[in-house]
């Protein structure tokens, strides 16, 4: 065989792709491990001759080095790492999965090699203590770099670093393995039915999408899964009772029992080696360590939130719990028991009674295709970007569709990846990355980025093609307004550009679309019946309007009782070793509504599968979500003030947050559009709280 024709690794060489997009068709798995250590050996060779460099050290020899030359070549560890890891989420395999627990402590332990070396630090601290005049980007960078290494264990003694490697190394292994026994467990259940008279109650959708599951399995009759497009139209819809318990108790006791994939001892020593580290770091808990770097800052500030959110909705969740156990009584009668598996059925009951609506009411009006073209033109009428499906850009799945992006002048922007739906090889929810975060090289050069949007929404049927929920279409333009902080990244530095932003920060701009779903003018562009293309029907849209804040209390206090859960076991300061699921259940317990009835608490956890704080990057975190709900609140009422459409408006959105990533200081950012801090009143009239004076 020539030379010609040995294949090559194309990691190794250059893509020759639309924009340098992943070949992802060319990709094989014996690619991976290849690519990983041949990054690995690059980055020593690097590092080497950087710590080497006989001439001073300065910002521009070992900061900009490090951040931006790669001595000829391209990132070959990012690059490969970042497919890898994208794809272990997205679409893994259980060859990738045995090569994640190979390569993650190779990896971990290359890491701590970088930030542990003294030589390398000995530079940069020189360059952070005596450093040319900076631009306030190139000061971040530098700032952030220095921190970095202090962060990951540089001012220790050598036995502390020792112990520092053992600990995030463990850390490392046991994140992996919580994530990968997550997926396991979930794609291990189905509610498997037979008897047609079991499905009384079940919406025409999601009896065809069990029968389409079931037929993938080769199996007879209907199959409903742990996945939300299945399980979620079960228990809203379903009659029978035994059977939503059976799936509730399943979904919510996942990773709990006595087998293979149990989380539970993973998530105790998961609490206890981040306390280690941060302790070890010189910091009192994990929370403090977290916080450093959140606008946040303090721990007090963080519960001064959540108990600022508990005494404005608990009164206003109370009632909303009341009226839903009144209306199962009025349906079951008075000795009736209203239990956790009934509160999405009777929500929805009582939905239809004070709204005359529900979610299968709006699902004919909002096909994906017709949702995609919405969301995609809301984009262009704020920004005036548009967007291209291009065929040639190899994708990972035949689900996946992507598109190139051009800005307002017709300049390419972005690639975007849209992979839509649930499948065997796909974790659970839904989530933003990038395959190629933005910069600017040294030959001035923009490099743009390839962002991609994860979701699970609803499965097309063999009788119909994919039809949303609202919920589904809040959860498109959530991810979408991560995407576009990826898409008009416009900084110096990778490391700064996009959504590499502080945690608190990062979901201002997702949840600040969420906005636009209850919006007529929105809605008015593209939902339409799938059938007749007739529009949504105006008193429609009102009932939608008027039914936004339904059960907004008990959804608030949802989310408190989450974040006063990641609090209570990453501000522990002591050895944690409590049985995880009476300390969640005390944990939150401030958030949880009063029990008329006292009865045996459900042996069920959310710990267990709690992925955003346990193998995700929310941990000491997750009150992140709330914080962001006030600043998009705040920053969605200057558009409804200016005009929700406006393109000056977004224009300042823009240029003073989406493109600026982590180039200064997150408030700093949002003063400057908002001209001011924000308030949580913006939030608390949004959700009906407190009232809008007239």
């Amino acid at each position: 065989m020539s030379e010609d024709n040995i294949r090559k690794n194309p990691f190794f060489e250059e893509y020759c792709t639309p924009h340098d997009t992943v070949p992802f068709d060319r990709i094989r798995m014996e690619d991976y491990e290849e690519a990983f250590m041949e990054g690995i050996r690059r980055d020593d060779e690097q590092i080497e001759k950087t710590i080497n460099n006989p001439d001073k050290p300065t910002f521009d020899n070992t900061i900009i080095n490090a951040e931006e030359d790669k001595d000829g070549y391209y990132d070959l560890l990012e690059r490969v790492s970042t497919v890898f890891f994208n794809l272990l989420s997205a679409e893994t395999s259980d060859e990738m999965q045995a090569l994640a627990q190979k390569m993650q402590p190779i990896l971990t332990k290359h890491a701590n090699d970088i930030r542990l070396n003294k030589h390398l630090f000995e530079r940069v601290k020189y360059v952070h203590l005596h450093h040319r005049k900076l631009t306030a980007e190139e000061k971040m960078l530098l700032d952030n770099c220095y921190d970095g290494f202090v962060r990951s264990g540089a001012l220790l003694d050598e036995e502390g670093k020792e112990q520092l490697r053992k600990l995030t190394e463990e850390a490392s292994m046991l994140s992996l393995q919580f994530s990968q026994n997550l997926l396991k467990e979930n794609k291990a259940f189905i509610l498997h039915i037979t008897d047609k008279e079991q499905l009384d109650g079940l919406p025409e959708t999601a009896v065809e999408a069990a029968s389409l599951a079931a037929k993938e399995r080769n199996l007879e009759g209907w199959v409903f899964t742990l996945d939300y497009p299945s399980y979620s139209p079960f228990m809203t819809y379903s009659t029978q009772r035994d059977l939503r318990e059976k799936l509730y108790m399943a979904r919510n006791t996942v990773c709990t029992h006595e087998n293979s994939e149990n989380n539970l001892d993973i998530c105790k020593r998961m609490v206890n080696l981040r306390r280690e580290i941060a302790q070890l770091l010189g910091f009192r808990t994990y929370t403090d360590y977290v916080l450093k770097h959140r606008m946040a800052s303090k721990v007090k500030n963080v519960y001064k939130l959540l108990y600022d959110l508990i005494d404005s909705y608990k009164p206003a969740a109370i009632k909303e719990h009341d009226q839903l156990e009144e209306m199962a009584k009025k349906i079951e009668g008075k000795d009736f028991e209203m239990r956790q598996w009934d509160q999405a059925f009777y929500s929805h009951k009582l939905q239809l009674k004070k709204y005359n609506i529900d979610a299968e009411m709006l699902r004919p009006y909002f096909e994906l295709s017709r949702v995609i073209d919405g969301v995609f033109g809301l984009a262009n009428r704020l920004y005036g970007i548009t967007f291209k499906e291009n065929k040639v850009i190899p994708v990972y799945h035949p689900d996946v569709k992507a598109y190139e992006v051009f800005d307002k002048d017709g300049s390419y922007l972005a690639v975007l990846y849209a992979d839509f739906h649930p499948r065997e090889g796909k974790q659970g929810g839904a989530w933003m990355t990038e395959y190629q975060g933005q910069y600017i090289d040294r030959k001035g050069v923009n490099v743009r980025p390839h962002v991609s949007v994860v979701m699970n929404l609803t499965k097309p049927t063999e009788e119909k093609p994919s039809l949303l929920t609202l919920s589904e279409v809040e959860t498109f333009l959530h991810e979408f307004g991560h995407s576009l902080h990826g898409m008009f990244a416009n900084s110096r530095f990778q490391s700064l550009s996009g959504t590499n932003v502080w945690w608190d920060f990062v979901e201002l701009p997702s949840q600040f679309m969420e906005n636009y779903a209850a919006e007529k003018e929105f809605l008015r562009t593209f939902a339409f019946h799938y059938q007749t293309g007739e529009p949504i029907p105006d008193e429609l849209i009102e009932r939608i309007r008027k039914s936004r804040n339904f059960m907004v209390a008990m959804g608030c206090l949802r989310q408190v009782s989450l974040g006063l859960l990641d609090m209570a076991y990453y501000t522990k300061r002591k050895e944690f070793n409590d049985d995880i699921i009476p300390f969640e259940k005390k944990a939150w317990k401030k958030a949880m509504l009063p029990q008329k009835k006292k009865r045996e608490p459900l042996n069920t956890c959310m710990t267990a599968q709690f992925s955003h704080i346990m193998a995700g990057g929310y941990a000491a975190g997750y009150y992140s979500y709330k914080w962001a709900e006030v600043l998009d609140a705040d920053a969605f009422s200057v558009f409804k003030k200016e005009g929700i459409f406006n393109q000056e408006t977004a224009q300042r959105f823009r240029d003073c947050i989406l493109s600026k990533g982590g180039t200064e200081h997150p408030m700093t950012l949002y003063k400057r559009f908002r001209g001011g801090e924000p308030t949580i009143d913006a939030l608390l009239k949004r959700n009906g709280i407190k009232k809008n004076r007239k």
